[in-house]
């Protein structure tokens, strides 16, 4: 899927093992390189932050008869960041808003102009997944428009997945976020 719809950026929004039971396989490797199927993926890099960890991979696309010409193996190769937020709990929300709604801001920004969708996802596909969504959404239309209706987006995208945005703390806690972006502004410095 992510080399289908020529995804650059990975948001990852859960651990592998919470409380004790698995939640996502792993699919990237440790360390070096794994081959999945046609697909071969590298691990580069790895900057452990925080609140969330970037881990850059190269992923390239193995042609089942083997034979490319030099053109053809660069569209073969692409680079994917994957933001993986770790101050999350299951079924919970995290303790600071700005710390995620930074995650987002950044994690989006990574994304091409030029590149495909951002996969996002947690355990179950819903909760955290749709926290994440609605607080992109919402970060956008407020800087576009100056405005922001979280219900209404709510809807229209539960049409789309149901049960996104899974409890009424994680709903009250995008409220929470979002006021306390508008209230706090831009926290984010350069380094200059």
């Amino acid at each position: 899927m992510v080399w289908e719809q020529n995804t650059q950026v990975i948001v990852m929004i859960t651990h592998l093992f919470e409380n004790g039971k698995p939640k996502c396989d792993l699919y990237w490797p440790d360390a070096g390189t794994e081959t999945y199927g046609d697909m071969v993926v590298s691990l580069l890099r790895e900057d452990i932050l925080a609140s969330y960890t970037l881990r850059t991979f190269s992923v390239r696309y193995m042609k089942p008869n083997g034979t490319v010409s030099k053109k053809e193996m660069a569209n073969l190769e692409r680079t994917i960041y994957q933001y993986h937020f770790t101050a999350w709990p299951d079924h919970g929300v995290p303790l600071h808003a700005l710390p995620l709604v930074s995650f987002v801001r950044n994690s989006a920004a990574a994304n091409a102009v030029d590149a495909g969708p951002i996969v996002v996802h947690c355990s179950a596909g819903v909760g955290r997944t749709g926290c994440y969504i609605v607080l992109d959404a919402m970060l956008r239309q407020i800087e576009a428009r100056g405005d922001t209706n979280i219900f209404s987006y709510l809807k229209h995208i539960r049409a789309q997945r149901a049960h996104l945005v899974q409890t009424e703390e994680q709903y009250i806690f995008i409220h929470d976020a979002l006021v306390e972006v508008i209230e706090a502004g831009e926290t984010h410095i350069n380094k200059t």
